[in-house]
């Protein structure tokens, strides 16, 4: 399969794909050239992408940060939504210590986290 080798190709193909978008669409069929197009261009684009953008795991004192900021919430709220206190809290947060299985349950279940993201796995 061909690859995007430049930024200015994977600008030109991001592009295109924006053309193609109005001419694609759920009643379009899937042999039809511009979808088909819009097919393999979507897969390069996602190739570069991965390779050039690629997104990282969160890590779980980045989501807590975005729950708090999601829902309005200060580090005591939390601390006390999740019956420990604060310190332990901060330490969390800071990558300093990792949470026991119990308090890791009421981490999803609270802040409805991921627990592959809680545990880190």
């Amino acid at each position: 399969m061909a690859q995007i080798k430049s930024e200015a190709a994977y600008r030109a193909a991001l592009k295109r794909i924006d053309e193609l978008l109005p001419l694609t669409g759920d009643d379009v069929p899937a042999d039809d050239p511009n979808m088909l197009e819009m097919d393999m261009l979507c897969d390069m684009v996602e190739e570069y992408e991965d390779i050039h953008y690629p997104i990282g795991q969160p890590t779980l004192p980045d989501v807590i940060k975005l729950r708090m900021y999601e829902r309005n919430m200060t580090q005591k709220s939390v601390a006390e939504m999740l019956n420990i206190s604060p310190s332990r809290l901060s330490e969390l947060m800071h990558g300093k210590t990792n949470p026991t299985f119990d308090l890791a349950r009421t981490i999803c279940q609270k802040l409805n986290i991921e627990p592959s993201i809680v545990l880190g796995v």
